[in-house]
């Protein structure tokens, strides 16, 4: 070809945000490059069939020239499509390397290099740009779409039509390429390049949906919104698998614990006779010895007149005995305090007198108990209420190991019950929920031996009361849900105002007139809209539609048609603005200043000249479709934004408990109080606690709840019960002392 000549041409990079490119970034890029090649490859090859006949049809050439290449393209159809779908996917590829740089960045609008570029290759250049248009303007309002989605994929503006990497002159100069190393015979070359018309060619219209419709879902992939709600569905499925494993794994540790041993029979060979505790005080309150309980092996053991359900002749010295432990108040008010007698009942019961699974069930509720008695924020008249039930509760455990391995147990759940009743602070004498406490726990020491479902009863008697007592304080708190309620609200729908105003005002192209009053006024009217949807449906239709028709009315017209219809539009659209205007009350002298601002910019709009070249035309058309698709995008990424910083496990826990829960909150002091989550707003951004009997309920918003949780001043309540963490507190002990030996 003779010597070339070659100029410098200034390169411009946009540079990416981040020096690398992110490998889920390039992932979907890939993915987005694999749809290409495939809808290129699912309808080339009818292409080929037509590019054939066009070459024998085409006029202005050497007619045996034309045949000739129509013929070898017919006759070897599968060769150029391999020829094709390989070179697409190396210019794909090539352009993704070019927009996602392995390179270090440079800043945007620099010069990265200048580089050599010759005049055929300019020329090619021009003349591919020029082969695109149709295809550019057939697919304008896909492609603007795409550049957009591009954008907000790899975290940068909206991406140039130029930086598309499937723009379709890169799959133009694909086809021509391959064609270039198809046919032999170069004198054929330039005969193809005619012939890449919109008419010959595939339809890229559904290969661009596909595109955008992948770049859409991939947006409510991790990271989003929508994914987010399934990462936090997958967290509170994977807390209660891990609690019912854990469960599991406790009730498999049981199992193997009363099996050792199940068969012994306990020796009773030295009588049991027990010494009963000290008589009343002289104030008539029951007062239960603090000495360990004696025996003495001389006296015929003691029976019963009648065996208490459940118990066998051979275990009736042991019920006998723990029976005569039983002290009965003197009256209804009396608490025993501080003392427990589990400890030390196993040191002084003689040798045998327990079989080793009564010996181990005897250990278990020594560990539940200890745990009650160290519970700081249980009241000490409570925990000593609950110590009543030591010996009652140990019988139950005996007759039936049901106990430990089911929540549902009626003494179980009477102590988890009591245990949660304390962590309200309800102990004052006056407090009916206290009385109930007592008269229950009264009834199971007395009447125990006589019918095993007196803990039914107890419990039935107190979730009762409970139930009654939290829906009194539901309504005490109503006026107080009711302003979360619309405080929520009210900050919801200012939040949607600002993203829909946003989204109109962020392309850049605005007046200032009217990008002012949106940011301002305007947000006010969107914001009153979002409140008032539910009572009067159709309200942020109508405000929204006005707003979209007053940008448009600010943009350029550059026809006749679209300044009569701007003329034809302008009076319907001041009434709906004064309208909503009234709805606010902005009635000072800036309105009248905003209007008349207003009706200089749609004359301005009128008056302009209308020469425009076809170019220019096209080129305002192909802004308006990037502002229509960013405006559309925006609004689909409102709803599936990324939550500013990574969820952690306080986020998910917060976003998964349910009413009910229960929170530890540490005071300063270094007390520790246990609140019940009474309700929980519909976004979940306040939470209201009951702060127990005769006190008032408080709210914190959900940020200040998280630091707390993260400070480790708060803390959410293992849910099972205090028997079941009693229970996993002690194997997690003997696990950890059998690995430490």
């Amino acid at each position: 070809m003779g010597e070339q000549a070659f100029f410098l041409l200034p390169i411009m990079v946009t540079a990416p945000q981040a020096a690398t490119a992110r490998p889920t970034q390039r992932k979907l890029m890939e993915e987005l490059a694999a749809i290409v090649s495939r809808h290129v490859e699912d309808q080339f090859t009818p292409c080929i069939a037509r590019l054939a006949d066009a070459l024998e049809d085409a006029a202005g050439t050497d007619p045996l020239q034309r045949r000739k290449a129509a013929a070898v393209l017919r006759a070897n159809s599968y060769a150029y499509f391999h020829l094709v779908s390989t070179g697409l996917a190396l210019a794909l590829k090539k352009e993704l390397d070019a927009l996602l740089p392995a390179l270090k960045a440079v800043r945007p609008g620099s010069m990265q290099e200048l580089s050599l570029v010759s005049f055929d290759e300019m020329d090619s250049k021009l003349a591919f740009s020029a082969a695109s248009r149709p295809f550019e303007a057939a697919h304008a309002g896909e492609l603007a779409t795409l550049n957009v989605r591009l954008g907000f994929a790899l975290k940068r503006d909206i991406l140039p039509l130029a930086q598309n990497p499937f723009r379709p002159e890169v799959l133009l100069r694909a086809i021509y390429q391959a064609w270039t190393e198809f046919e032999p015979d170069g004198a054929s070359h330039p005969l193809l390049a005619p012939l890449l018309t919109p008419a010959l060619l595939c339809d890229f219209g559904p290969m661009y949906a596909a595109l955008n419709a992948h770049l859409q879902a991939a947006a409510r992939q991790p990271g989003s919104v929508e994914a987010y709600n399934i990462r936090k569905t997958d967290y509170a499925a994977a807390r209660k698998a891990a609690q019912a494993s854990g469960k599991a794994a406790l009730a498999k540790q049981l199992r193997a614990l009363f099996a050792d041993g199940a068969d012994e029979t306990p020796d009773y060979g030295i009588p049991l006779i027990p010494v009963q505790p000290s008589a009343p005080a002289a104030d008539g309150a029951w007062r239960p010895s603090t000495a360990a309980p004696a025996f003495r092996g001389t006296v015929t053991n003691q029976v019963f007149e009648k065996l208490p359900p459940g118990v066998t002749p051979a275990r009736a010295p042991l019920f006998a005995f723990l029976d005569g432990l039983q002290p009965t108040p003197a009256a209804p008010a009396a608490t025993p305090h501080n003392v427990v007698y589990l400890p030390n009942l196993k040191a002084s019961l003689p040798q045998g007198a327990l079989s080793r699974s009564d010996e181990n069930t005897l250990d278990l509720l020594t560990r539940v108990f200890d745990t009650v008695s160290h519970d700081q924020a249980i009241p000490g008249e409570i925990r000593n209420l609950i110590g009543f039930l030591q010996i009652p509760v140990l019988k139950a455990a005996l007759l039936d190991k049901e106990f430990f391995f089911q929540e549902a147990h009626p003494a179980r759940r009477l102590i988890d019950l009591l245990s949660r009743m304390g962590w309200e602070q309800r102990k004052n004498p006056d407090d009916p929920l206290f009385q109930a406490m007592q008269r229950s726990v009264d009834r199971v020491g007395r009447d125990f031996d006589q019918e095993l479902a007196v803990f039914d009863r107890a419990v039935s008697e107190l979730e009762a009361l409970v139930k009654a007592e939290e829906e009194r304080a539901e309504q005490a708190m109503a006026g107080s849900i009711a302003a979360a309620l619309r405080q929520e609200k009210q900050a919801v729908a200012a939040k949607s105002a600002r993203e829909a105003v946003a989204v109109r005002v962020n392309d850049g192209e605005l007046v200032a007139v009217v990008s002012t009053f949106l940011g301002g006024k305007w947000t006010d009217v969107l914001t009153l809209a979002y409140s008032i949807e539910d009572d009067k449906p159709g309200a942020v239709a109508h405000a929204t539609v006005t707003m979209d028709d007053l940008v448009w009315s600010v943009k350029p017209k550059i026809t006749q048609d679209e300044r009569r219809k701007l003329i034809g539009s302008l009076p319907a659209l001041i009434q709906r603005l004064n309208k909503w205007l009234d709805l606010i009350r902005w009635e000072d002298a800036e309105r009248l200043q905003f209007f008349a601002d207003l009706a200089e910019c749609h004359a301005a709009i009128v008056r302009a000249p209308l020469e425009l070249s076809p170019e220019r035309q096209m080129a305002l058309a192909a802004e308006a479709a990037q502002r229509d698709a960013l405006r559309k995008v925006a609004a689909e990424q409102a709803g599936t934004e990324e939550p500013e910083a990574e969820p952690d496990d306080v986020q998910l826990s917060l976003d998964s408990v349910e009413r009910g829960a229960w929170f530890s909150f540490t005071n300063a002091d270094g007390s520790v109080r246990q609140l019940k989550l009474a309700w929980v707003s519909p976004r979940r951004s306040l939470f209201i606690f009951s702060a127990g009997a005769r006190q008032e309920a408080f709210s914190l918003p959900v940020e200040k709840l998280a630091a707390a949780l993260r400070d480790g001043k708060a803390a959410i309540v293992a849910q099972e019960g205090v028997v079941g963490r009693a229970l996993s507190a002690a194997f997690a002990t003997n696990d950890a002392g059998t690995a430490a030996a």
